[in-house]
């Protein structure tokens, strides 16, 4: 049996202003951004560049459920981890596009990390794995 994770769905307020922060700030791709009439939603796709792994849906909340747990997903855990092939590159080019750094760069004996927080106020890890580490 082969099977993997291919979406993460991540509940946002609007397609648009997470699609502006995903693709210009964080620099990811939009691999999809497809309406369909019969669920009047679209199916929005984005991933970091270079990924071939699980990419991230972004769901429009539609309740108000899902509205309360914008930024919330994970109750203030830290939600998903970008890896990285080079730390500061990243780290720098974020912070040059005003990504909140909620935790500064330390080096762990897996490798190095920083948290920061999406738009919505999710926390990501930003790290850099040692060689032979796999997180």
């Amino acid at each position: 049996m082969k099977q993997s994770i291919v979406h993460v769905a991540l509940v946002v307020r609007d397609y648009d202003e997470a699609i502006e922060f995903y693709t210009c700030k964080l620099r990811f791709t939009l691999v999809e951004d497809t309406y369909q009439p019969e669920q009047d939603k679209r199916w929005v796709v984005v991933a970091p560049p270079g990924s071939t792994g699980a990419n991230l849906l972004l769901a429009k909340a539609t309740t108000p459920e899902q509205e309360a747990s914008i930024g919330n997903q994970t109750g203030g855990r830290v939600f998903l981890f970008l890896n990285t092939d080079d730390f500061r590159r990243d780290y720098e080019d974020m912070v040059a596009q005003g990504i909140r750094f909620v935790r500064e760069p330390k080096t762990e004996s897996y490798g190095t990390v920083a948290v920061f927080a999406d738009l919505y106020g999710n926390l990501w890890d930003l790290l850099q794995l040692k060689s032979g580490n796999s997180g």
